[in-house]
């Protein structure tokens, strides 16, 4: 039987996306150095110590079809963070872009805008996804401009959606893009990948 979403390798200018192995766990730990990611305590960003766990957690969610993890790579195929299709919903065709964190050298730049337009392109042109989601905690301000930029509409705010690490509620914000608003928003993720900074 196969499973939807498949595991596969995205390739971009700026990026690339390939599935996530324990052979990553090394160049993962270096990665998540970059910027000490894990001191963000409105993130769940593992901790260097916490790699190997994080890795197995999300390929064992792999193997019960929720989850579809990547390693994602710099243009010359450095590691530099991890991203997934979560809350994977087969029935109706949704995925969330989810668990993302990218080294904080790589933070701004063109590698996300592409990391997520090829996300979002597979999701909608290959998997033939209705909507996908994107979710980030209401103080997670970089993180809400981003989702925003990419052309993605609030749906709303889960109000004490879950627990933060530091045992704080967390309200969660809910973006998505339909498959209707996704020939809009591939052109202008196109047109933002191209456009002189």
């Amino acid at each position: 039987m196969s499973t939807w979403p498949s595991p596969i390798r995205l390739e971009g200018t700026s990026c690339s996306l390939e599935p996530l192995s324990l052979h990553h766990h090394d160049e993962l730990v270096a990665a998540v150095r970059d910027g000490e990611l894990w001191n963000l305590w409105y993130t769940k960003i593992p901790r260097p110590e916490d790699m190997r766990a994080e890795i197995a957690r999300r390929l064992d969610l792999q193997v019960h079809g929720s989850m579809l993890p990547f390693t994602t790579r710099d243009a010359r195929g450095k590691v530099v963070g991890m991203t997934s299709y979560m809350n994977v919903d087969t029935p109706n065709r949704r995925v969330e872009i989810g668990s993302t964190w990218t080294a904080a050298s790589m933070q701004r730049s063109a590698f996300n805008t592409e990391c997520k337009r090829l996300l979002l392109g597979h999701a909608f042109e290959a998997l033939e996804c209705i909507a996908v989601e994107l979710r980030t905690h209401f103080v997670n301000h970089q993180s809400r401009r981003a989702i925003e930029r990419l052309g993605a509409k609030l749906d709303g705010v889960l109000r004490s959606h879950a627990l933060a690490r530091d045992g704080s509620l967390r309200d969660t914000c809910v973006y998505s893009i339909t498959r209707a608003e996704w020939p809009t928003v591939r052109s202008h993720l196109d047109w933002q990948l191209v456009k002189p900074r």
